[in-house]
């Protein structure tokens, strides 16, 4: 069921109000990390395919923009890949990754409500034969209710050095989203993500200037 709503929750462009994340260090910069890493595989993992794909996809071309050389684990398999640690270590050692940046889902509470809609009208105004009185015409065209979604989706992000073999750093990021039923999926969730996932790695010193 979780994994449902994740898809309705996060999948592709849709008409939805998101907040931007809340994220917290859950793990400092370890000692032992061999920072700044400029050679980052990036991986995502949820049960859907395109939602991997389009985190990973989103986090990269924030690499990419300064100046990180980042591969999505996803432009290396298809839906048919087995999503195993030996997949990830062969696409390690085939990039000469130096770090793994791997991110998951952590929880997605949904709930419900259902919503007013605003009524449309139309108005007619005519003449009478009494002076300054009008006859009115009012015509209200009310839409049903709609039902509004709304998720709380946490995600884990960790830093793994290809090195040390250890996670060297560790976040989780909070989001708030509100989704009209009829009009679900918001592409903004994954950039907004990508964006803090990218901004906390830099502002820990674990890019390559």
């Amino acid at each position: 069921m979780i994994n449902k709503f994740l898809v309705l929750a996060i999948v592709a462009s849709l008409c939805a109000c998101a907040s931007g994340p809340n994220v917290t260090t859950v793990q400092e910069v370890a000692e032992s990390a061999d920072k700044p890493y400029q050679n980052i595989l990036v991986v995502s993992l949820f049960e859907s395919f395109d939602t991997r794909r389009y985190l990973e996809q989103e986090i990269v071309k924030q690499l990419s923009a300064r100046g990180i050389k980042a591969v999505a684990s996803t432009s290396l398999m298809d839906t048919r890949t087995p999503v195993t640690r030996a997949t990830f270590v062969e696409m390690v050692d085939d990039l000469k990754s130096d770090a793994v940046l791997v991110t998951q889902l952590v929880s997605l509470n949904t709930g419900a409500k259902m919503k007013d809609m605003n009524p449309q009208a139309t108005r007619n105004f005519r003449p009478t034969y009494y002076y300054n009185v009008w006859n009115v015409e009012l015509t209200e065209y009310v839409e049903p209710q709609s039902l509004e979604l709304s998720h709380t989706l946490v995600l884990a992000t960790q830093l793994y050095s290809v090195l040390n073999k250890e996670a060297v750093w560790g976040i989780e990021s909070k989001s708030k989203i509100i989704q009209d039923y009829d009009h679900r999926q918001d592409y903004s969730v994954f950039v907004d993500e990508a964006k803090a996932i990218t901004s906390h790695l830099s502002r820990a010193g674990l890019l390559a200037p």
